[in-house]
């Protein structure tokens, strides 16, 4: 059976820790796992533009013995120039693994439909599961897990938002997610969460509330207002948006040892201040080091050799 890498509810808390455990262990011994790609070559069809997963995915093949191959957004234009289901089969004889970066959520679930190989969804419009992936990894380093903790989510109920509710009703703790009302996570994304939930004795809360959300919080979390594709509505995003912004005043509400991540690319000013970004709560780029390691166990799952 083919294993791919779509979504974090096709994960139970056990296999979620597992992966935890392999990007860990891969961190700390990176020789023991340098041939276990070895022969083979993994693909990224990116539709998105991409710093960190472009180079957690390619670099990360790299380091575990494989081979990458990198396609730019104008040379497959999955479903235009071709079907996706073409794509996917062609892929299939060339490659061992396809990693997508996509805008429609719709193209990745087609694609692992029609592949012969492991599918990892590497960026979708509705889920990024791979950067939280990263993230349970650096609260696992600083925090011991995400279990015990309360984490203030501020900002566009945007894919990161939808996959951080994923990993918080399967593994338990306290998420707070603020944002504007017509900005906050969809019903039908919040009803997927629900007997995870009550499995794990999980606690997601909406509000549009910043206070409520950072009030005596561990870690603030935020990403920008206006996504990839949403150009046309900055102007307007950032007026519904601006109450929404982390800086000094808000940190004040959290714990002092509170954790400030951002899943970058970050608009300085917007949702988030310099000296925020600059301060010593800010993980920021040990969260953007740690995509790496997410890259890296999520590979060596789908080839089965964690």
């Amino acid at each position: 059976m083919v294993k791919h890498f779509l979504s974090l509810r096709d994960f139970s808390k056990e296999e979620t820790n597992k992966l935890i455990d392999l990007a860990l262990d891969i961190k700390k011994n990176p020789s023991k796992y340098s041939q276990v790609l070895s022969g083979k070559c993994v693909g990224l069809f990116f539709e998105k533009p991409s710093l960190r997963t472009k180079a957690a995915f390619y670099i990360g093949a790299l380091q575990l013995g494989g081979q990458a191959i990198y396609y730019s957004p104008d040379e497959v234009q999955l479903g235009l120039r071709e079907k996706i289901a073409d794509v996917a089969r062609t892929a299939s004889q060339f490659m061992d693994v396809a990693v997508l970066r996509t805008y429609s959520h719709e193209k990745v679930l087609e694609f692992a439909d029609f592949s012969a190989i492991p599918v990892i969804n590497a960026l979708s419009d509705l889920l990024h599961p791979s950067q939280i992936l990263g993230d349970l990894i650096t609260m696992r380093e600083l925090k011991g897990g995400i279990e015990n903790l309360k984490v203030a989510y501020i900002g566009d109920a945007n894919n990161v938002c939808n996959s951080l509710m994923d990993a918080f009703a399967i593994m338990g703790g306290i998420l707070y997610i603020a944002a504007p009302k017509g900005y906050q996570p969809e019903k039908r994304m919040l009803d997927k969460t629900k007997s995870y939930c009550i499995k794990s004795g999980a606690k997601i809360t909406i509000t549009a509330s910043v206070k409520e959300a950072a009030q005596m919080s561990d870690v603030v979390y935020t990403d920008v207002w206006v996504s990839m594709g949403q150009e046309k509505e900055r102007a307007k995003r950032k007026k519904i948006f601006k109450n929404f912004q982390i800086n000094d005043q808000l940190l004040k509400l959290a714990k002092k040892d509170c954790l400030v991540m951002h899943c970058l690319p970050a608009h300085r000013g917007e949702e988030i201040t310099d000296s925020v970004m600059e301060s010593k709560n800010s993980v920021v780029f040990l969260q953007a080091e740690n995509r790496l390691y997410a890259a890296k166990a999520i590979l060596t799952y789908v080839f089965g050799k964690s």
